[in-house]
């Protein structure tokens, strides 16, 4: 779906196929957003920009008082308002959003949290302005996103390689930035954010659990998502290519040696007392 604002359009690269929500799904506060627990307290008024399948934003609701989830669109929100449902998380409200354009008042939350969403959208700048906007004096904006170009694996398979240059290309003709992770610093200083904290985090899947999980997971990614429509459909590749490059992950989680990171960068910004 799109993320619009006035001329800004930017295309989910992902998309919203079942291999794709697999992986959303495993995600946690604990190993997504550890940088921001220790800054939580329980009467704390948190909006979670771009919640996807809602994993990381009940686990932050048992953190804090309340959580405005955020999508962009009823049936993106529906997949969170279904698993708190589901989890009786009775504290968190659910809004469908633009995060260039939130319609919430100025400093109406104590935290404002995204997760892997400003490497999607049009304007990144923009949006940490708008997340900083509608953040108290003296709370917080906490941002995490991934950088695709720092993603190193074992055994080296250069089809491997080549998953790699064919999202990188797909992401940015939608009008993102894959390599989020190491903008994000620059980003919240040219949105007039100046109280930053950068820091970083990875995810390392090497054994065979965790590899058969991530392989598996990319492997029918790369052949049936939105991603793989997008890049035969522009000609970067052909029905073929794509299932090379999905034996080639079969092939790495096969791999008594195995081994992937990716790494993320990570911000937290302090909004200036009055």
């Amino acid at each position: 779906m799109p993320l619009t604002k006035g001329d800004l359009v930017t295309k989910y690269t992902h998309g919203h196929h079942e291999s794709v929500l697999r992986s959303h799904r495993r995600r946690t506060a604990a190993d997504s957003a550890a940088y921001l627990l220790p800054h939580l307290d329980s009467g704390a008024s948190l909006l979670d920009i771009g919640a996807g399948p809602g994993t990381i934003t009940v686990d932050l609701a048992t953190r804090v008082g309340r959580v405005t989830a955020t999508e962009i669109g009823d049936a993106e929100l529906a997949l969170s308002r279904d698993l708190a449902a589901e989890r009786g998380a009775s504290n968190i409200e659910f809004s469908v959003q633009d995060v260039h354009a939130l319609t919430f008042p100025d400093g109406a939350f104590d935290v404002v949290h995204a997760h892997q969403v400003l490497q999607h959208v049009a304007d990144p700048v923009a949006a940490l302005r708008e997340m900083g906007r509608v953040t108290r004096p003296e709370g917080l904006v906490a941002a995490r996103d991934g950088d695709y170009a720092g993603f190193i694996w074992w055994p080296l398979l250069p089809e491997l390689d080549e998953w790699l240059r064919l999202y990188r290309t797909a992401a940015r003709a939608n009008g993102g930035e894959p390599d989020a992770g190491r903008r994000l610093l620059t980003w919240a200083r040219s949105a007039g954010l100046t109280d930053v904290t950068a820091t970083s985090s990875t995810w390392c899947y090497s054994t065979p659990e965790s590899r058969d999980w991530w392989g598996g997971m990319w492997a029918e990614r790369v052949t049936d998502s939105a991603l793989a429509r997008q890049l035969v459909d522009s000609g970067l590749a052909t029905t073929a290519d794509l299932q090379r490059i999905s034996a080639a992950w079969r092939a790495w989680a096969d791999a008594e040696d195995g081994w992937i990171s990716l790494v993320h960068g990570e911000i937290i910004a302090r909004i200036p007392a009055v």
